[in-house]
């Protein structure tokens, strides 16, 4: 597994490096196919002493991304914490793994063909159509807000093509506009 660690604002000693190493080394034993993991650490100037420090962890698993963001009081409690939740979210990756393969865990490197029928809780249990009209990307926004959803499919008529708007955690909107891949 190959370790980047960024910091923002903070220096960091061999004595913190090698602590992040020997944390961050132990979740490589729990998922053998961790290709990569992004550690950013930041300090911010906050009120509260409990959040001045950010921890975010990004895990490169054979392109299946988990991520982590924790803050703390200082920074190797920022660590531990991101560390502790990366744990439970490759428990968590590798339980979904395990019950997709039928019994082959990918801790052991192997994975199993996937079932046939699907698992009950994967099923599509409902399909919804609608007809969709053209428009800009502040009515869809307004339409979004009128049915109080988090996330708003239109065919924009800017890019005469389908959109996604969706809401971001901090208020904003994001868009998705796909492209057809030319291969």
């Amino acid at each position: 597994m190959q370790l980047e660690i960024t910091a923002k604002n903070i220096e960091l000693s061999p004595q913190v490096r090698r602590h992040i190493e020997g944390k961050l080394g132990k979740l490589g034993r729990h998922l053998a196919s961790i290709s990569e993991a992004r550690l950013e650490i930041a300090e911010e100037r906050t009120r509260s002493p409990q959040h001045r420090f950010i921890a975010q962890l990004t895990i490169d698993s054979n392109g299946t991304l988990l991520r982590g963001e924790q803050r703390g009081e200082n920074l190797l409690t920022a660590i531990d914490k991101v560390a502790e939740i990366m744990d439970r979210q490759i428990r968590r990756y590798k339980g979904k793994l395990y019950h997709k393969g039928r019994g082959n865990s990918p801790a052991r490197g192997r994975s199993g063909q996937p079932a046939a029928t699907p698992p009950v809780a994967n099923r599509v249990v409902k399909v919804k159509r609608f007809a969709i009209k053209p428009m800009l990307l502040d009515e869809a926004i307004e339409q979004m807000e009128l049915l109080g959803h988090d996330f708003f499919l239109f065919f924009s008529s800017d890019r005469q093509g389908l959109s996604l708007l969706y809401r971001r955690k901090n208020g904003d909107y994001g868009l998705i506009e796909p492209e057809l891949d030319k291969e």
